[in-house]
């Protein structure tokens, strides 16, 4: 089977595109696997890295409200639909698999002029454009969240690596905590606002550190790259560890660190700690469609994290979180437990067999 996997822009398209990869590759071997990206994402330097060939298409950003772009927009979808036109001719692909982002609408519109079967994921309780567009001609449409609302939806989960999906985090705590620097027998927050990182959730941290540190709560900050190189006046920590990096590339390790984190509820951080079962204290991004607060929706209502508006995360507010959830045990594994049951784990293998099953292959 060829199979084109287009998406990109952050990790929130890339990971699951990679997951479900991987996933086509022990279902079919023999097969062949082109992904489709823009020149300006991160795809550009995560796809060649995982072995896969990435072919780039021009951007088409649909503007919000009425601008001038709004005059160009045709032809720049059209030229950007050529391009992926293209690349499906040169794959000969069988069937086409999009994750949304820029990338993905004009290969989905390229695929249904050339007849070429189409499966949808989306990722976030709220679908974007691409894929609102795509799921009215689908063979098959994949969706994280029961409340996404498109067109013949299947609930599958988001895919993701079987190094997060299979991580038992009591076995490999103690070498990430030692890989990382930190104590082996300390309560650990864990703080990422993703790929890109967050400002407001690394000022509330830096700001809590003196608080963090007379509780004996340990951090691993994971910043953004973009936020690693700003000035940052740390206080002389005591009791705990603070160890900031820019990026982690593989996840798990850093989950199987931490017993609790602050984060962004991007749809690939709710997947990956409910899975691995890592209790979080989720921050939704303040601005655009609300998506973040709905994709946190079923492991807060779980039991297995917690909601705090971007606005209320004060230094004072993540010191009093932290330390009740950290006082008792018990709360901990309890919302471990809970937010375990939320997502499936086999979402890469279900949305990898649709494509199979979309391009011909029973």
């Amino acid at each position: 089977m060829r199979v084109v996997l287009a998406g990109g822009g952050t990790t929130g398209h890339i990971s699951p595109l990679l997951a479900t990869a991987a996933a086509l590759r022990l279902a079919d071997p023999a097969g062949e696997i082109v992904c489709v990206g823009t020149p300006a994402g991160l795809e550009t330097t995560l796809v060649p890295a995982a072995g896969y060939d990435l072919r780039l298409v021009d951007p088409v950003p649909l503007p919000r409200r009425v601008s001038a772009g709004l005059v160009t927009l045709p032809f720049r979808i059209v030229t950007s639909v050529r391009q992926a036109g293209a690349v499906l001719r040169d794959a000969r692909a069988d069937v086409v698999v999009g994750f949304g982002g820029y990338a993905s609408l004009p290969v989905f519109l390229a695929a249904r002029r050339a007849a070429i079967p189409v499966v949808v994921h989306e990722a976030n309780a709220v679908p974007g454009l691409a894929n609102r567009i795509a799921a009215r001609f689908a063979a098959r449409t994949c969706v994280a969240f029961a409340n996404t609302g498109l067109k013949n939806q299947v609930v599958v989960g988001t895919p993701v690596r079987r190094g997060v999906a299979d991580l038992d985090r009591g076995a490999a705590r103690p070498a990430a905590r030692t890989r990382f620097g930190l104590p082996v027998g300390a309560p650990v927050l864990l703080v990422s606002g993703g790929s890109q990182g967050a400002r407001s959730l690394n000022r509330a941290v830096t700001g809590a550190l003196p608080g963090l540190d007379a509780a004996g709560i340990s951090v691993l900050h994971v910043t953004g790259p973009k936020n690693f190189e700003e000035p940052v006046e740390l206080p002389l920590l005591t009791r705990s560890t603070y160890v900031r990096l820019p990026y982690v590339a593989a996840m798990e390790d850093a989950y199987a660190a931490a017993d609790l984190m602050l984060a962004r509820a991007g749809a690939a951080t709710v997947t990956e700690t409910a899975l691995v079962g890592l209790p979080a204290l989720f921050v939704p991004l303040p601005h655009g469609n609300g998506e973040q607060a709905k994709n946190a929706a079923g492991v807060v209502a779980a039991g297995g994290g917690l909601l705090i508006a971007d606005a209320d995360l004060t230094p004072d507010r993540l010191v009093a979180e932290a330390s009740r959830v950290f006082a008792d045990p018990a709360v901990l594994a309890r919302m471990s437990v809970a937010a375990r049951g939320v997502m499936p784990g086999d979402a890469a293998e279900r949305v990898a067999a649709y494509a199979l099953q979309a391009g011909g292959r029973q």
